[in-house]
Parts: structure tokens; sequence; C-alpha cells
């Protein structure tokens, strides 16, 4: 039985420290003379009642939580943020509409990017520092995910990772706030360092702000229609893809920094993985767009490098218009979406923990076909891969390519072309932001979509953001048995 109480009563801080960020960008519309500002009260009021009501609710002592339990109360938390957070772009008269509202917070919260917005140059600051910082919101709860919850539920191969900071037995329990703690805490240092990078190249303060607050996030919602390509700045560029990088990076490995002690980044496999796969794409582009007359090498290399590590990291920020570049070019980065970051980072995607997974299991088939009697050790990251784990991944990436082709059908069937409804399905799946096409393309946004796509976008968007069991098995009769 769901120890329902309990769910109830863990909602609440959560949904109180919603009510409590949310103070900032209403001290801001304040602080401009807004005409947020009374939307702004209206949402924080609203959200710390609710918060309040969930605390209230408990009654006698609090169960243990069970890995049913945990199901429910992940998906819950991440769809009370994404409902409430809606609630500014309800009230206020800058977003039109109220699933444009829930499209904005939904894409914001998961750390997706996309948007419905246009005119960002003159939006109220307030409004854009909260997308802002919704998405900042949806990368920590992103890291936590990684670090102790998904491994619990031994989703998606997330098994691979399993720490004591993933086990919440009573024993574990202080060692995993601990160390939630501490991700938290290099959390809020590498995104005030990025904002003083940011500043210390040129960007204002509130740009510096946003930028890395979505940076940090890998959300990549921008003050600015034109993205990166207002800045026109290689330095600035420089300082994204650093942060980009380190955003999707395992959060485990910084923990040393705490205790004063040199981390080693390139020691993990996946984060070599990573880089190398990076780099590849962007000689190849670099070439491609030099052999084509396009750009110098210089530049080549600049606008490859960006746009590379922006999408691959699943953040979504532009510099250019990289489908202009041909279509060698738009089937690269099509390919990227699915990539993603490392496990235990902000990044979305696929993770390249499990294509190494494949390439293992690749590797030993080969194997066995030409000596069928030989006995194969299977090993990622120096750890033993169990059938357990292997068969998650297997069911992950089936799962994942039969939803984006579930959500892709459905988009046609809302009368979008094939290349919105496939790129839609894809990057809302993977959390990057942009499509590929004229609708929804770098240079273009969600806003030309029918409601009915905005919905299934969204659903796709925590689909992935959740890595798909964790709200598919709330969908099964199985889950509410007793």
């Amino acid at each position: 039985m769901i120890a329902f109480s309990s769910v109830n009563f863990l909602l609440g801080p959560i949904t109180l420290g919603l009510a409590v960020l949310m103070l900032i960008p209403c001290g801001v519309a304040w602080y401009t003379d807004s005409p947020d500002l009374i939307p702004f009260i209206k949402s924080d009021v609203l959200t710390a009642v609710f918060a309040l009501v969930l605390m209230l609710s408990r009654r006698g002592k609090l169960s243990q939580l069970r890995v049913r339990d945990m199901f429910l109360l992940t998906t819950l938390s991440w769809l009370i943020v994404c409902g409430f957070g809606a609630l500014p772009f309800v009230f206020s008269h800058t977003v039109a509409g109220f699933t444009n509202a829930v499209f904005e917070s939904v894409s914001a919260a998961t750390t997706t990017g996309a948007t419905i917005l246009t005119g960002l140059d003159e939006l109220p600051k307030d409004i854009l520092l909260w997308r802002s910082m919704m998405q900042w919101i949806g990368g920590i709860g992103i890291v936590a995910l990684g670090a102790a919850v998904l491994p619990f539920l031994r989703i998606g191969g997330m098994r691979l990772f399993h720490t004591e900071s993933s086990d919440l037995s009573d024993k574990a329990l202080p060692h995993t706030r601990r160390i939630l703690m501490r991700l938290l805490a290099i959390y809020v240092g590498l995104s005030v360092a990025c904002c003083a990078a940011y500043m210390a190249v040129g960007m204002n303060f509130f740009d510096a702000v946003n930028h890395s607050m979505t940076t940090m996030s890998t959300g990549g919602f921008s003050t600015h229609d034109a993205s990166f390509a207002y800045f026109d700045s290689t330095a600035i560029e420089l300082v994204a893809v650093f942060f980009m990088l380190a955003a999707s990076i395992p959060f485990m490995i910084y923990l040393p920094l705490l205790a004063g002690k040199a981390i080693h980044v390139f020691d993990d496999g996946q984060v070599r993985s990573m880089l190398g796969s990076y780099f590849i794409v962007t000689v190849l582009l670099t070439f491609w767009l030099v052999l084509t007359h396009q750009q110098g090498g210089g530049s080549a290399f600049r606008e490859s490098m960006f746009n590379v590590v922006s999408i691959a990291t699943t953040t979504g920020y532009v510099s250019t218009d990289y489908t202009a570049w041909g279509t060698f070019s738009i089937m690269t980065f099509f390919f990227l979406t699915y990539i993603g970051g490392c496990s235990g980072s902000t990044a979305g995607g696929i993770k390249i923990f499990r294509f190494k997974i494949a390439f293992v299991m690749l590797r030993e088939n080969i194997q066995r076909l030409l000596h069928p009697n030989a006995v194969i050790s299977r090993s990622v990251q120096g750890r033993v891969l169990s059938d357990e784990i292997v068969g998650s991944v297997m069911a992950f990436s089936l799962a994942f390519a039969c939803s984006v082709g579930v959500i892709a059908m459905i988009l046609a069937a809302n009368g979008n072309d094939f290349m919105t409804s496939f790129s839609g399905a894809a990057t809302a799946m993977a959390n990057v932001g942009p499509g590929i096409g004229d609708s929804i393309g770098p240079v273009s946004n969600f806003a030309a979509l029918s409601d009915g796509s905005k919905w299934i976008l969204c659903f796709g968007m925590l689909l992935g953001r959740l890595e798909i069991f964790t709200l598919l098995v709330l969908l099964t009769p199985a889950f509410w048995r007793i």
C-alpha cells in the first residue's frame, strides 16, 4: 500500500521551497515597478498555502518510504514544480494562454529549453529571471535524481552507479542527506563561478545571472531572442562551453573539492568518452564548413565547437543557424540530440554510459560469433555489467525509441510536417530544446504549434526527464493495486 501521508508531507517542503524562491522575482518586480508584481504575489501565496496544506496533512508517524512510494514522490515533485511554477506565467500578461504557460514551465523545470516566448529582449526582468530560476531548480533536482533516486529504483541501468547515497534505508539516510547537501553546495558554487566568469568577459550582471543558471542546468534559456548570437563574443562562448561541459560531468566527481582535495576528471571513462565524441564531431563539422567554403578554419571551429557542445549536452544555446550549413550538418545535429552528457550530471539525452554499455555488448557479440565457447568478461567504469544492468539499459533504449516514435506520430496527426514531428519528439524526450526545421529550428520557437502538440510535447519532456520508467510505471494498473 502506498504511504500517501508520508508522500504528501515530503512534497510540502519542496513546494514551500518553490514559494520561497518565488520571492526573488517578486522582489525584482517590486523594484522595477513591473505590472507582474501582483501576479507573482498571487502565485507565491497559492504555492505557500498549498505547501502548508501538504505538511499539515501528516497523520501519525511517517512511514518508511518503499520503492513504490519513491516512484510516486519523484513524479509528483516534478508535476508540482511544473504546475506551481507556471502560475506567474498564467497570471502575467506576458504569456498568452494556459497551455503556453504550462509549456514554458514544463520546458523550464525539465531543463529542455524549448520556448513559446518571443521578444525576450523586451520582456520584464522578473519573468526572464523566473524562467531561468525554474531551469536552475530543475537542474539541482536532476542531480539529486541521478545521484540518489534512479540508482535506488534500478532504472535504465543506473544501478551501475549505486552508492550509499542512493540507498534510502534508515541506516543510509543521514549519509544520503549529507551527500545531497554537498552536491547542492557544488552546484551553487559552480553557478556563482559561471556568473563571475560571464561578467569578467563582458556580460552585464542581469544577463550573467540568468545565463549562469541556465548554463549550469544545461537548460539553455536566454534573455535574448538571438541567444548567444546576440553577444557575438568568442570569449563569452568559450566560458559557456567550459561550464556546459562542467555541468555535463558527474557531480560526484566534484565532491573532493569540498575537502580541499584535487579532482581527477579524466580518470572517469564517461568523461573521456564524452569529450572525445564531442571533439570528433566538432572536427568533422569544421572540415565540412571549410571544404564547402562556408567559413574559414578559425570561424568554422568556433561555431562548430559551441553548437556541438550546446546541443550534445542538451543545453540548447545557439550562436548561428546551423541548419543552414547543409544536409550533413542537419543530420549531425539531429543525432547529437540523442547523446546527452554523463549520468549524475544535469544533462539530458540517452547518456554516455548507455552508449558505452551498448558498444561493450556489440563487441561481445562479435567476439562470440568468432569464438562461441570463449568466456568474455563485461565491464564498464571498472564495474562488472550484470545481466540486470544490461537488460535495464536495453529496456530503456527500446522505451526511448518507442516513445519518440509514438510522440512523433501523434505530432504528425496534429498536422505537423515530418521534420517538425520527428525532431520535436526527439528534442522533447532528450530535453534539448531546439529542433530541426522551419517551425522549431534553432532560430525559431514552439509558439506556432497547436495546443494539442504542446501538451504531447510537455508529456514527452517529463517522460524524458524522469528517465521514462519513473513516469510510465504510474500509468500501469499494477502500480495502484494494494
